[in-house]
């Protein structure tokens, strides 16, 4: 049965501080440069420090660069060949490498690389006072043409730890840019990260999933002042005289929090919500004795724009960013007393956030009104472990049955236990048992973290049973209108008395729910077919597997089949997920009504839509030809008379 483990996202935030480094310079082992590539700007040149892209062709030595350029190639051309049609097209791209990736003294955690609308934005501030102290509930978005300095065009976002220990000698690091389409005059920039599923929908101009603390997530502390709940936090920069004048680090607490002093940081003496009385706002925060713990930089000459190039507002396709175009700046969050090894306790493992939206100012007021944004984006979304096995019944008193992850993530540590069962072989992500009992798999994302996921299988003993070894059978099922149809095939039909369908909702405890009795036994292969009902059964998956029975009393079953139904009483599912091309919307419905899908990429755009009917019971809308799109993570609404679901579905390779 699947457990899923609580995952905690640690949550960190930005300080203003007297003193910062306005140079290039290389922390961490990457480059804050005010460049995309390897070291155009730092001398003298290091030989293995990261950037987010080099050039096509790699310079030989030990660098990295962090951003997954898939199909940079084909956008490019998209561009050249029709920039009117093209370049207005939002897109994001990954980390080309997994989570956690380990490499010759840092560890990569995350990155994110995000190309906005451009020129008429479909993702900005409305009129109106919106700003950074409101709820997101009171915000307004909407679409329109953006002050040029407002304007953003991409996005950049990357946490690491400078070395391969799992302690604070490793200081752990968030590096981001942003390119504006203005080069003229002062610029506004936040990254606001969020520890809710935080998301906004275009169609309506409203965001959802905020915070239950005045529109955020509030820090909390105890008498002591060390963090007991981690919250939304924001990093504001101000950028002006062609540099970075300031970062300044917020987090959102109880206005009369500000009468303790935290033990991990200071606060500034700043404090903005809503209004002046309001009990919640972003109070400032600064390291402690002052000490420097952000680096920035603007570019002052023309640099390249990366792989995808750049459509400019004018119309052109550029191969470079303008000279103040594009500012870089990492914040050592260890420093700022961030670091999940300092915090309530934990390890080193968990991450400041798990949303993250960026947005410009229209002044350097924290509170100045708010002009464009890029809609809420994931970071860090590792797939959790799944397991099966190839013989879930032993027949008799003995048996081998092989148990394997489904989904391994190649830098996760699978461990296996089993408190009545027997574990023979043992690979890490499949093991070898030779016992009936329960079998229980922990997924850490990387030495010395706490267990992320977990899953477990029951492998059954029927002392009855006898293996058919002769007898091979294949079992699948799908769901349809509140009916789960099952096909099998067997290869020793002669063999066989009859079939028996069992059912279970949670993988472990099977029940009878049918019976078919053997066809035509002159044939050795045979099919066979059967349904069940399951309309109004609260579980969120359904397991089904076949119990075969042989003339002379024998019995064997054949592999599990597991499909998704609603989730309690939610009437929507989204299956498979993760997804490659297509996937089925499964609707559970008291009444027939009319149903619309909207799906959304991780910019906010709407990227499909449609009309279905559902019949009461269950019924499957099919979402198919979605291999051209971008591999990553998808937002799915879906209006089924007065009610609104929204879930999320993964697209990978």
């Amino acid at each position: 049965m699947k457990k899923v483990l609580l995952f905690l996202l640690m949550a960190g935030c930005a300080c203003v501080g007297n003193t910062q480094i306005v140079t290039p310079t290389i922390q961490g082992r990457f480059g804050i440069d005010a460049d995309v590539q390897h070291n155009i700007f730092v001398t003298p040149p290091c030989s293995d420090c990261d950037d987010w892209f080099y050039p096509q062709v790699d310079n030989g030595n030990n660098s990295l660069f962090v951003i997954d350029t898939t199909g940079a190639a084909a956008i490019a051309a998209g561009y050249l060949a029709n920039p009117a049609a093209n370049a207005n097209i939002p897109f994001y791209r990954k980390m080309r490498y997994p989570a956690f990736y380990q490499t010759n003294q840092r560890t990569l955690i995350d990155a994110v690389f995000v190309r906005d609308y451009h020129d008429f934005d479909q993702t900005a501030f409305g009129a109106g006072s919106n700003k950074n102290g409101d709820s997101p509930g009171l915000w307004t978005g909407g679409s329109g043409n953006m002050l040029q300095k407002n304007d953003i065009l991409d996005t950049y976002l990357h946490l690491r730890r400078q070395g391969p220990n799992y302690n604070q000698t490793d200081s752990l690091w968030l590096f981001g840019a942003v390119a504006i389409e203005g080069t003229n005059g002062d610029r506004y920039f936040d990254f606001e990260l969020y520890q809710t599923d935080i998301f906004y929908t275009r169609s309506t101009g409203k965001f959802t999933g905020y915070g239950p603390d005045a529109g955020h997530t509030s820090w909390k502390f105890d008498a002591a002042g060390n963090v007991t709940q981690a919250g939304d936090m924001i990093f504001a920069a101000n950028y002006s005289s062609s540099k970075l004048t300031s970062i300044e680090a917020r987090i959102w607490v109880d206005q009369a929090l500000l009468n303790n002093p935290p033990a991990n940081f200071d606060w500034t003496g700043t404090f903005d919500g809503a209004s002046n009385n309001s009990q919640y706002g972003y109070a400032g925060i600064q390291a402690k004795n002052n000490v420097p713990f952000y680096f920035g930089y603007e570019n002052t000459g023309a640099i390249w724009a990366g792989p995808f190039l750049m459509p400019r507002a004018t119309g052109a396709v550029v191969t470079q960013y303008a000279k103040g175009q594009f500012m870089e700046f990492g914040i050592n969050l260890t420093i700022l007393g961030l670091d999940p090894v300092s915090l309530m306790g934990k390890t080193p493992c968990g991450i400041p956030f798990s949303k993250v939206m960026v947005k410009t100012r229209s002044s350097t007021s924290f509170n100045a009104e708010l002009k464009d944004f890029i809609s809420p984006f994931d970071f860090f979304l590792p797939p959790m472990v799944d397991v099966t096995a190839d013989v879930p019944v032993f027949c008799g008193a003995t048996g081998i049955s092989n148990v394997s992850v489904v989904n391994p993530y190649s830098t996760s540590l699978y461990t296996w236990s089993t408190a009545n069962g027997r574990i023979v072989t043992n690979d890490s992500t499949s093991i070898t048992v030779d016992k009936p009992g329960t079998y229980v798999v922990l997924q850490t994302l990387e030495t010395g973290c706490p267990t992320y996921a977990a899953d477990s299988i029951t492998i059954a003993y029927d002392p009855s049973c006898v293996t058919l070894a002769s007898n091979k059978i294949n079992l699948t099922g799908s769901l349809n209108n509140g009916l789960v149809n099952l096909d099998w095939t067997v290869t020793a039909n002669n063999e066989i008395k009859y079939f028996t369908i069992e059912r279970s909702t949670d993988g472990e405890h099977y029940t009878l729910v049918g019976a078919v009795k053997r066809g035509d036994s002159h044939s050795a292969y045979a099919t066979y077919k059967a349904n069940d009902g399951v309309f109004g059964l609260l579980a969120s998956k359904v397991y089904y597997r076949i119990k075969v029975t042989g003339t002379n009393g024998e019995v064997t079953y054949s592999r599990v089949v597991e499909l998704p139904l609603a989730v309690n009483n939610s009437m929507v599912t989204l299956a498979p997920n993760p997804s490659q091309h297509a996937f089925s919307i499964n609707i559970a419905s008291n009444t027939e009504k009319e149903v619309q899908v909207f799906i959304y990429d991780v910019t906010g755009k709407l990227v499909r839509t449609t009309n279905a009917h559902a019949q009461k019971g269950y019924s499957t809308i099919k979402i198919s030809g979605l291999a051209p799109w971008a591999r990553g993570m998808y937002t799915v609404k879906v209006l089924t008379g007065n009610s609104v679901f929204l879930q999320r579905i993964l697209l990978t390779k």
